[in-house]
């Protein structure tokens, strides 16, 4: 990304702010580990989002007055003792080319500019990301920030920016396309690498480890998600990640995984039989989640409820599944499906954005992937592609993924 792309983000942002009023986002750091070890730091999204730096303890503050935006960014000061331990930080020439602001402060400069600012603006707002799920997960530095100033400053409003930066991302620009287009490209590269290798005996982890080296050959840094490569009974079970059991002859390996590429998450599912060849069980089971993931896909496009998908998948996979004589009504089809189809994608592979009500609009980027889960038969199936909505319908980003099972027993014979 150039910065003419967080630039443009910004002023998106800038035109649901209220007039007399600051904008504050962090960079966030990387907690603490054990002893002196951190984990390994990556940016909060909507920082990155608006900045496009990815470096830690980093803030960015704007200020609204009578429709003209001030922005700055505060960056620590270079220390050249530390960088001969951890490398340089970013300078104030990187920051400005990286983001666009062309203000630049020191870190140390920031409480005292924010109280200065804060006394001279009145009836002022001070919108803050204060993303909270869970009522006992970790405080975030923008809570504890909130917290500090409704004690110091307890004149000022603090409001959530959150759903606004989220509403946003939510649809994406040609820019992030690209982006996620090449983490599925080298995804679908490290399935290929991880499939030429796979036979029966081998670990599960050693599947993913010719997953993980194509990755790292191709300068991926992170993951977009924790690999899932479950065998047999294990890919019964959704969020299973040990991957250390063996593969036995005969079963089928369900892959759930992806490629990060500068932050933007590729998200796949993929099953294949480890021995290259379907039971006649497998393969009709395969067929009928093939079938749900192709109609389902063919629904995908403007002004269609985001629920119908979840919907059509559900009546795909009851219908068909007792034609085959697993179930015998509809409603029995949630003992072997247990999930939703289909969930926004972006910088975060779950991406951000409100379901309530949604209704289905172009530049949003969505997960297809239906699935069975059949624990008695020891079969796990889940096929997934990830799709971009269109004026005039969708783009199957992963269309180049081959999915039927005659296309893998081909490529397995290798």
């Amino acid at each position: 990304m150039n910065k003419d792309f967080y630039v443009h983000n910004r002023k998106r942002l800038y035109e649901k702010l209220d007039e007399q009023s600051l904008l504050i986002l962090f960079a966030g750091n990387a907690p603490q580990k054990s002893a002196d070890e951190e984990y390994k730091f990556v940016p909060n999204r909507n920082f990155y989002y608006l900045t496009g730096i990815d470096e830690p303890n980093v803030i960015f503050l704007a200020q609204k007055t009578n429709e003209k935006v001030e922005e700055f960014l505060f960056i620590k000061k270079a220390d050249p003792i530390m960088e001969k331990w951890v490398g340089k930080t970013i300078s104030n020439d990187e920051a400005q080319e990286r983001s666009g602001i062309e203000s630049i402060r020191y870190i140390d400069e920031f409480e005292s500019f924010l109280s200065r600012t804060l006394f001279s603006i009145t009836d002022s707002t001070l919108f803050l990301d204060l993303e909270r799920r869970e009522l006992d997960t970790v405080t975030t530095k923008a809570q504890q920030f909130a917290a500090k100033c409704r004690v110091n400053f307890p004149y000022v409003q603090i409001k959530n920016v959150y759903p606004e930066i989220c509403e946003l991302r939510v649809f994406k620009q040609p820019e992030e396309i690209e982006k996620i287009k090449k983490a599925i490209e080298i995804t679908q590269n490290g399935i290929k690498n991880l499939m030429n290798h796979a036979k029966a005996g081998l670990k599960e982890y050693q599947l993913e480890a010719y997953f993980d080296f194509t990755l790292k050959s191709e300068g991926v840094k992170s993951h977009a998600f924790n690999t899932i490569v479950a065998s047999g009974k294990n890919g019964t079970v959704l969020h299973y990640e040990n991957n250390d059991a063996t593969v036995e002859d005969g079963s089928l390996v369900l892959l759930d995984l992806g490629a990060q590429y500068n932050y933007y998450s590729a998200d796949i599912s993929y099953t294949f039989p480890v021995n290259g060849k379907f039971t006649d069980k497998q393969k009709m089971y395969y067929d009928i989640v093939l079938k749900a993931l192709r109609e389902t896909t063919e629904l995908i496009k403007p002004g269609v409820p985001f629920a119908k998908l979840n919907e059509h998948t559900k009546k795909v996979l009851a219908e068909e599944c007792i034609k085959v004589g697993l179930i015998k009504e509809e409603s029995e089809i949630s003992k072997y499906y247990y999930h939703g189809v289909s969930h926004f994608l972006g910088l975060d592979t779950h991406d951000v954005g409100s379901y309530k009500d949604l209704i289905i609009q172009p530049g949003m980027v969505l997960t297809v992937e239906p699935g069975l889960y059949i624990e008695e038969e020891e079969i796990g199936i889940r096929i997934e592609d990830d799709v971009l909505v269109t004026e005039e319908g969708n783009e199957v980003l992963s269309k180049d993924i081959f999915r039927s099972t005659e296309e893998i027993e081909e490529f397995m014979k290798r």
